[in-house]
């Protein structure tokens, strides 16, 4: 009896194995047929271009050039860096490694004397020509250091094939003595006639209200109000060959202008300089309303920060909802004039920072790297990851494959012969999976980011699952 037992026994089994195989494909093919269900959202209409910050695709020095996905800026400074006039040479002392880890850019604060001298950040300018070579507000060197150091940066930056982007402050100044002002019969602190670099000088003339009129756009903090109406504004700050502008740009060696508080002035100074000077240029325009952002930007001819997409994310990850990355942003709209970031030196409101930067680094625009975030407060190595996956693998257009409250996919979808990617994100505190459809058909892929071990292969009709861990993500792409 024992043959007939052991044989009723296999049967049994197998018959067992063959229905938990039966069952583990209706259950795919049911898990797949869920995720078909969800309408591809595709994002952008382009040819698939990457944004150009104008660094060349060549370099003599055999350093960093632009990749396939794009550049990434680093914002090399934070609220109240030491002071002691030292930052210019810690800035210095990274650009190499910056460089190697893919950085294309860097943004400086301020770099001219500002009324709080060797203490200032540099958004309370007094003289643009000051860098930290004449004796005054207090000091010699501002908070950064000399002029000396600042050159220096400049040129070690350069040697890596990086840019270097200046913080332009136009809309108000500060530190200038008092005067009678015929315009207000009271005296205002709009004499900058004696700045001790004996350029740009300046008088209630050159501020509102005078001449041209009681107001601009928005004054800032009670500080001059800069008036670009002023011909001698203008010509000292775009049209002089010595003027701020061209000096920053051919003596100092910048590269480009980070323009702050540009809600203080018309679209059209940003324009000016823009037509006049030359060099990449965006505008902190702060706003959530991404009509208005895109309107600046247009009228500006200017990249812009993509605050839509800033406080989208701030929403979608801090109060889980994934879906709200369906929503409206800059990048969406014009993704060659969308600066994208996670923090910087106002504003530092997201929690998961990570996830953010595993969008924005994935995603179109030009992303940007918070200072403390690479060096401080996260872990560096996921950060150079994610840098790699931007450069080499963020190409093509964008659709949004799923989302819903804890998971997002999205799919860059190639161009010129690079394959793109899919990226997975996950707010939730467990393991996720899903179908998905990608652009690559029978094709094994892999998660870049090691997140994830699998090593699926894509089916005949594009379609394969993959999975992203609690709180993370993972971004596929063909193994090659």
């Amino acid at each position: 009896m024992k043959k007939p037992i052991l044989k009723l026994c296999l049967i049994m089994a197998f018959s067992g194995l063959l229905y938990s195989c039966s069952q583990n494909e209706i259950n795919e093919s049911d898990a797949k047929a869920e995720s078909q269900k969800f309408k591809v959202i595709d994002v952008t209409h382009h040819d698939g271009k990457p944004f150009s910050t104008g660094v060349s695709s060549t370099s003599a020095t055999g350093k960093y050039v632009d990749n396939p996905g794009g550049g990434v800026m680093m914002q090399a400074f934070y609220w109240d860096v030491p002071s002691g006039g030292n930052w210019w040479n810690t800035v210095s002392s990274k650009v190499t490694a910056w460089g190697n880890a893919g950085i294309g850019s860097i943004w400086l604060p301020p770099a001219s004397k500002a009324q709080n001298g060797a203490f200032s950040m540099g958004y309370d300018p007094t003289d643009y020509f000051d860098f930290g070579d004449y004796n005054q507000n207090g000091s010699t060197e501002t908070r950064f250091g000399s002029k000396a150091e600042l050159v220096s940066l400049i040129t070690a930056a350069h040697n890596e094939n990086i840019k270097v982007y200046a913080d332009i402050v136009i809309n108000h100044n500060s530190g200038g003595q008092s005067e009678a002002n015929p315009f207000t019969g009271t005296n205002t602190w709009t004499n900058f006639t004696g700045v001790a670099s004996g350029k740009f000088p300046r008088n209630y003339n050159d501020f509102y209200k005078n001449s041209y009129g009681n107001n601009d756009e928005g004054s800032f903090g009670g500080f001059p109000d800069l008036c670009h109406a002023a011909p001698n504004v203008q010509n000292w700050l775009w049209l002089r060959a010595d003027g701020v502008g061209k000096y920053y740009k051919n003596t100092m060696k910048f590269d480009g202008w980070r323009f702050d508080y540009v809600k203080g002035f018309g679209p059209w100074v940003v324009n000016a300089w823009n037509a006049n000077v030359g060099g990449f240029s965006v505008g902190e325009y702060w706003d959530s309303n991404v009509n208005t952002l895109e309107w600046w930007a247009n009228n500006a001819n200017s990249s812009v920060f993509d605050f839509a997409c800033y406080y989208k994310m701030n929403d979608a990850f801090d109060g889980n909802n994934l879906a709200l990355l369906n929503d409206d942003m800059m990048w969406k709209r014009n993704p060659y004039k969308a600066v994208t970031f996670v923090t910087n030196h106002d504003t530092d409101e997201i929690w998961n920072k990570l996830l953010a930067y595993s969008y924005i680094l994935t995603h179109e625009g030009y992303p940007t790297i918070f200072y403390r975030d690479y060096e401080e407060w996260l872990d560096k190595n996921k950060l150079n990851n994610l840098i790699w996956i931007h450069n080499n693998k963020a190409t093509g257009t964008t659709s949004i494959l799923y989302s819903d409250n804890d998971e997002y996919v999205a799919r860059r979808n190639g161009y010129n012969g690079n394959p793109g990617l899919v990226v997975y994100i996950n707010n939730s505190d467990v393991w996720q999976e899903r179908w998905i459809q990608t652009n690559w058909a029978n094709t094994q892929i892999k998660d870049f980011t090691g997140n994830s071990t699998w090593y699926p292969t894509t089916q005949a009709d594009k379609w394969v699952k993959i999975q992203c861990p609690p709180k993370g993500y993972s971004i596929w792409s063909i193994n090659q």
